[in-house]
């Protein structure tokens, strides 16, 4: 059964058109991912969702509900994390856990557990009385989602939750995630880091200049690729040197670094070197994989996914706070 339903949501801001017409089902206890660059629309689209924005054009229900007509109904069913953090410093941990108890009407007793609960599930039962300003980035990321648990939603959703963190963080947060899937929580989740869709989703919806180019499981999008993915490192400049190989798809040519699909990489590999040494390149480094989730975001856009220094300008802007 559809925990989610969208049916050509659009959302148009001055002309400019953020979400272009997307329509998906997210099912009932599954982790749904909308994997993506920076500015592809995930976050808009989950804005729409949680009745943060009105669509421009379309439909959407959300546990059943439709997210303009009964606003309030979806709000009492979802937990938000938002990519930035919205906690108030000031408080400690627990004091902001029952804040967010009181807006929604948990009784005194109703909180005190539900506080106890969601600090053991991210483990941070040992600062309940703590001030948030005292928190390490990570630490508050994890507080952000016992926030978002506080009221036991049916759906939870995540926008770019590791963002900014390190890697021994950014693990810790997926084994939450996973958790609440064991619980029944249905999760949304928007993301760029195709470790994490590959990891945690169960299906993902590529996005990219506000449409979804793609949506299956990470397998059958892998699949889509039709075969290996084989890399080259080169000496010297690949201008001039015929790259047509002739049993090669996608060929991306960039500093140095020749990267193609081919059906058979053991195959091919001898072909290919016997191709590039007859055109007088020197091979540094040979490379063969299966693909992944950003191979069928450059199949689909010719382009990788990710800017180099996101995590620099998220977290020169989390210092402005």
């Amino acid at each position: 059964m559809a925990a989610i339903s969208v049916q050509r949501l659009t959302k148009d801001f001055n002309g400019f058109r953020a979400v272009d017409s997307v329509s998906f089902d997210v099912f009932e206890g599954e982790i749904f991912g909308l994997l993506g660059p920076n500015g592809a629309g995930k976050t808009t689209t989950v804005k729409m969702l949680v009745t943060l924005l009105k669509p421009t054009s379309g439909r959407a229900t959300v546990a059943g509900y439709d997210v303009v007509r009964q606003a309030d109904e979806v709000r009492k069913r979802i937990g938000i994390v938002f990519q930035e953090p919205t906690l108030d410093l000031e408080l400690t941990a627990k004091e902001n856990l029952d804040f967010h108890g009181r807006l929604y009407g948990m009784s005194k007793e109703e909180r005190r557990k539900r506080i106890k609960e969601v600090l053991e599930l991210v483990e941070l039962e040992d600062r309940a009385n703590v001030q948030v300003k005292k928190f390490s980035g990570g630490m508050q990321r994890r507080l952000e989602i016992a926030r978002g648990l506080m009221h036991e939603p049916e759906i939870l959703f995540l926008d770019e939750p590791t963002l900014g963190l390190d890697a021994q963080t950014r693990r810790k947060i997926w084994e939450y995630i996973e958790s609440l899937k064991r619980k029944g929580v249905t999760v949304v989740l928007t993301t760029h880091y195709i470790e994490e869709a590959e990891r945690l989703c169960d299906r993902v919806a590529i996005i990219d200049s506000g449409k979804i180019i793609a949506l299956g499981t990470p397998n059958e999008l892998k699949r889509s690729i039709g075969g290996d993915m084989l890399t080259f490192e080169i000496e010297g400049s690949e201008k001039g040197v015929n790259f047509d190989i002739g049993i090669a798809e996608n060929v991306i040519i960039q500093n140095g670094v020749v990267e193609m699909t081919v059906k058979n990489g053991e195959e091919t590999i001898p072909v290919v070197i016997e191709h590039l040494q007859r055109e007088g390149v020197r091979i540094k480094s040979v490379n063969l994989r299966r693909p992944t989730l950003e191979d069928v975001f450059i199949n689909l856009t010719g382009r990788k996914m990710r800017e180099d220094g996101e995590e620099w300008k998220f977290w020169l802007r989390m210092r402005r706070r």
